[in-house]
Order: C-alpha cells, then sequence, then structure tokens
C-alpha cells in the first residue's frame, strides 16, 4: 500500500502576504518582494507532512491548502 502524498497550495486572493508560513515552513516557502509565498517542490516531504498541517491551519488568512495527490 502507498502512502498518501500532498502538495501545499496558496490561495493569491485570499493570501494577504503576513509571511506566518514563510515563518513555520522555511524548508518549502519564501516570501517573494512583498511579502507573498512562494511554494517551493511539488510535494511535501514525510518528515514535513505534520509541519505542513500546522502551517495551514495557522495562516491567519487561511490561504494555504494541502491538496492530496492521487495516483491515477
Amino acid at each position: 500500500m502507498s502512502r498518501a502524498r500532498y502538495k501545499l497550495v496558496v490561495d493569491p486572493i485570499a493570501c494577504d502576504g503576513a509571511g506566518v508560513c514563510a515563518e513555520l515552513l522555511p524548508e518549502m516557502i519564501t516570501l517573494d518582494p512583498w511579502g507573498f509565498p512562494i511554494i517551493h517542490g511539488d510535494e511535501v516531504p514525510d518528515g514535513l507532512l505534520e509541519l505542513a498541517r500546522r502551517t495551514t491551519v495557522s495562516c491567519p488568512r487561511l490561504a494555504l491548502t494541502l491538496v492530496r495527490l492521487d495516483k491515477r
């Protein structure tokens, strides 16, 4: 049985550029010059999955989502 795979997605309309996500998950998120997140990597590594979950719920605007990647 294979493990579930996830990626982080940001809603650019909801995001206000607070930068909390980059502080909590710098391994995957940096900020552009205006403070908006740039997500690196197509998939959240196993070792960062729990931290990615915490980051999504810590976003003040709930602009981050963990999306499950299904094998087809």
